[in-house]
């Protein structure tokens, strides 16, 4: 099963760049250079300048370390204990999309290198949303464009969304915490317009990674799930 999850690793990361899928990675660059040559982004910044606010949205920054691990384990508990090949195979769906989700995130950082939004205070006066960076490692990978807390909610939640799509609740709560995982990041210790590509990276990983663990046979798991997983 380790095997078919790194065969398939591979696979959905290359397909994430490949064909149609490449327009949505220029979206979120022009979306991005929008929003932030508009000067929507420090606009955005400075309406949210509220320090009951940025402690409130703070939590989404906590949580968007530890759930991308929790959600994949408990679906695979939940699964071993009922026995559930399909939800098992569903869990390394949604892991596997979140981690190619920050993989990509990362890969991008890396080049654009973005200098990040004060938290909690407001000292520099000058606009700063607009610094870039571009090169090899010029501010990290662990900030910048575009968020990697977003895409790997929104690249696990459309995991989803489409391995479960019979049930609405998991729908429901899926994306809403993939909002508000991006909009508390947006906040909070990133731009708007991280938060916009990282939704639009993420949800594409999502669907691809969804997409190809539905069709489980082609992937080589041979006929351990027929049917799209549910949760009961």
């Amino acid at each position: 099963m380790l095997r078919n999850f790194l065969n398939g690793l591979r696979k959905n990361t290359i397909e994430s760049f490949t064909g149609k899928n490449v327009l949505w990675h220029f979206l979120a660059i022009v979306l991005t250079y929008i929003i932030v040559t508009s000067g929507f982004d420090w606009f955005y910044f400075e309406s949210t300048r509220n320090v009951f606010l940025q402690q409130l949205t703070l939590l989404p920054a906590i949580i968007g370390f530890f759930v991308p691990i929790a959600i994949p384990t408990i679906i695979y508990i939940f699964g071993k204990l009922r026995k559930n090949t399909r939800n098992i195979i569903a869990s390394l769906g949604v892991a596997q999309a979140g981690l190619i989700g920050y993989l990509i995130s990362i890969v991008y950082k890396t080049f654009t290198g973005r200098t990040q939004p004060e938290f909690l205070t407001h000292i520099s006066t000058m606009d700063i949303s607009r610094d870039f960076n571009f090169g090899f490692l010029q501010h990290g990978i662990f900030w910048g464009w575009p968020s990697s807390h977003t895409a790997v909610a929104f690249a696990m939640s459309f995991a989803l969304v489409m391995l479960y799509p019979n049930n609405k609740k998991v729908k429901f709560l899926a994306l809403l915490y993939a909002f508000y995982i991006g909009i508390g990041i947006s906040i909070s210790i990133h731009w708007f317009s991280d938060f916009v590509a990282g939704a639009i990276i993420g949800a594409l990983v999502g669907i691809v990674v969804g997409k190809n663990f539905l069709e489980v046979p082609k992937q080589g798991f041979g006929k351990l799930l027929q049917k799209p997983p549910d949760l009961c």
